[in-house]
């Protein structure tokens, strides 16, 4: 089977605003450790082992007026390695006509999509379009819809409660393939919340042209810990037998997929300080976040399993 790296960054620190400026809270957490430059070299050196055979870079969010100069220095970094083997760019798609704009990124072979980031949510630490139904713009419609001349996709990505208006975009362009960012971004783990995910990817899976990219879940199930941890504080003064078995439940899952996440993460950890002498150290942390992930699985599984009298 093929592995593909379906979603990538590389980037320049002085190329991108919001690396330079003060950190911000942001959905992904704090983010000082990547305030700076990370080369297609580091990025190739962190795949080693992993059987990626080809990978696309997905724009970073640069300065808006920067779009073209961004895939051009993407592409120079494709021409000189031979990776990645696609780009997605950016390009505003809310202006009245994008076409000059698209054109611009067409001068470059590796163009296979666009995406303008469209997810909103009602906690401001998640947010980043200005408002929860820019799906429904008709500017919006009518940019995407010429992506069709281009042969290109457009990256969708949203939070499951903008669905309804992400399917009106989707119904009025049906000639262009849809990629659904990070699995549509389950970040409410309870039963209710991951109900609700459900329903909604499954009126998206109706759509013949929406298609899922499964990335992101580091983010996701970091916050599903979080979340566990604010429902287990709660339960101590609830005291309430259901919601301490759905929490258990919702324990082993969301570890169980850590561990695997984490696995992969010490994989390329590995393949990036090997040779140097921060092997020793790099063995050891990885040890202990496995260590750490097993222990909080195993004693999810014993407060779901164990004995409740």
């Amino acid at each position: 089977m093929k592995i593909v790296d379906a979603h990538h960054h590389i980037w320049r620190q002085t190329d991108l605003p919001w690396l330079l400026g003060p950190t911000q809270p942001r959905i992904f957490g704090p983010y000082d450790a990547i305030k700076r430059d990370y080369p297609i070299g580091e990025y190739l050196r962190d795949i080693e082992g992993t059987g990626a055979e080809a990978s696309v870079y997905v724009q970073a969010n640069w300065a808006p007026n920067w779009f073209a100069d961004e895939v051009a220095w993407v592409s120079e970094q494709a021409r000189r390695t031979g990776w990645p083997h696609g780009i997605v760019g950016y390009c505003d798609m809310l202006q009245k006509d994008a076409r000059r704009d698209l054109d611009k990124l067409a001068r470059f072979p590796l163009m296979r999509s666009v995406r303008q980031q469209l997810h909103w949510h009602k906690n401001p630490l998640y947010r980043f379009a200005r408002s929860p139904d820019l799906a429904r713009n008709p500017a919006l419609h009518r940019n995407v819809a010429a992506l069709a001349d281009y042969g290109w996709s457009f990256d969708l990505q949203i939070f499951p409660e903008q669905t309804d208006a992400a399917l009106t975009l989707v119904d009025a362009c049906p000639g262009v393939d849809f990629i659904l960012q990070h699995a549509g971004m389950l970040e409410d783990t309870s039963d209710a919340g991951r109900d609700f995910w459900r329903r909604r990817m499954s009126e998206l899976a109706r759509r013949p042209n929406v298609y899922a990219k499964l990335s992101g879940f580091g983010t996701f199930l970091i916050m599903g810990v979080v979340g566990l941890l604010v429902a287990s504080i709660v339960n101590i003064f609830m005291q309430s037998g259901p919601l301490d078995l759905v929490i258990s439940a919702l324990g082993v899952l969301i570890f169980a997929g850590l561990t695997a996440y984490d696995t992969q993460k010490i994989k390329s950890m590995y393949s990036y300080v090997a040779g140097s002498d921060m092997v020793g150290k790099t063995v050891v942390m990885g040890a202990l976040q496995l260590y750490l992930d097993f222990i909080n699985m195993f004693m999810f599984l014993l407060r779901l399993f164990g004995s409740r009298d």
